[in-house]
């Protein structure tokens, strides 16, 4: 079990996002997935087109076809980019003006499950989701229609 705390990242026009930051790391979730590719001259192209991606999801919203479906049909773990890439960044897409931005990593494998890395990474969103609902459900988080409210720590 790891405390950790959901982070603003960017109150966009149509999206806001939010990272997941453990209490023992230096870096959020999504600062170290991009950390760990910014300098890689083989994956960087597919590190911008992600960011791209961000872009498009900040003036448009996070919709649905911008996304991959990833975990299970019960929770709301997506990746990007739809395209063709060897980057995945698995993310939390709430609604359409809410995202979660995750980890990731270099897909090598047919699915998440297959690669511990990613699917650590899976996992960790998923666990997150559960606990998003569970506080929605007992009232220590609140999700408005373009924000998640809460001042609690997560056990992840």
């Amino acid at each position: 079990m790891s405390e950790a705390e959901l982070i603003l990242v960017n109150e966009a026009k149509n999206c806001t996002f939010y990272t997941i930051q453990f209490l023992s790391e230096d870096e959020s979730e999504f600062e170290q997935f991009y950390n760990k590719f910014k300098d890689d001259v083989e994956f960087n192209p597919d590190l911008m087109r992600i960011v791209g991606f961000l872009g498009r999801i900040a003036d448009f919203g996070a919709l649905e076809r911008y996304f991959r479906p990833e975990g299970k049909m019960s929770d709301n773990v997506v990746a990007l980019p739809v395209v063709t890439s060897k980057l995945r960044l698995y993310c939390l897409r709430l609604s359409d003006k809410i995202l979660i931005l995750g980890n990731g990593g270099v897909k090598k494998t047919r699915s998440y499950e297959e690669d511990d890395e990613l699917s650590g990474y899976v996992i960790t969103l998923q666990n997150f989701d559960k606990l998003i609902k569970e506080g929605t459900e007992s009232g220590t988080i609140i999700v408005t229609e373009n924000k998640i409210v809460t001042d609690k720590t997560f056990d992840l």
